[in-house]
């Protein structure tokens, strides 16, 4: 994804954020129904999130990252999606985080599909995986809509969380 402009499905564009999408980011951040099974916490202020996508490093380093999505139709940001590296774990997950009036809509789905299929075949990655917490039902059912299958139960921050993956081989 370092060298990749944009990924288009029906309905979005993604791109890689930026400092200028702080606001956005911020403000996301900021609703505690967004954020509920998410185990993050809102950002302190706008130059927290400013300062946060300014050192975001997962492009450069390992040629992924959590992407912008912005609705063709309005041009607004409604979220975000996209693959992340972990290096403690050697493994790639699926993320998504869309504003409450953007839920229920399938775009989740659309951009996380989107991500699987350019992690599988631009990237050559192998296996992808989601996490959620098991009370997370939206989530859980965007990650069995996109192919992934159950893998194992963890602790996510104290509460119960599920592991769901997909391989390349699957797809």
């Amino acid at each position: 994804m370092e060298g990749i402009d944009k990924i288009e499905t029906a309905r979005t564009v993604m791109r890689k954020l930026t400092i200028e999408d702080a606001v956005d980011f911020y403000t996301l951040n900021l609703d505690k129904e967004v954020l509920k099974y998410t185990g993050d916490k809102p950002f302190k202020d706008l130059q927290t999130a400013a300062d946060f996508l300014a050192d975001y490093d997962q492009y450069k380093k390992y040629g992924v990252g959590r992407l912008a999505v912005i609705d063709k139709t309005s041009l607004k940001f409604i979220g975000w999606c996209g693959l992340k590296y972990s290096p403690d774990k050697n493994e790639y997950d699926i993320g998504f985080r869309f504003y409450r009036n953007y839920w229920n809509k399938g775009l989740a789905t659309e951009t996380a599909k989107k991500c699987l299929d350019f992690g599988f075949n631009e990237l050559k990655i192998e296996r992808i995986v989601g996490r959620a917490m098991k009370e997370n039902i939206g989530s859980i059912k965007v990650l069995e809509k996109i192919g992934m299958t159950f893998k194992e139960s963890f602790d996510f921050e104290g509460h119960e969380g599920v592991i769901y993956e997909l391989t390349k081989n699957k797809i």
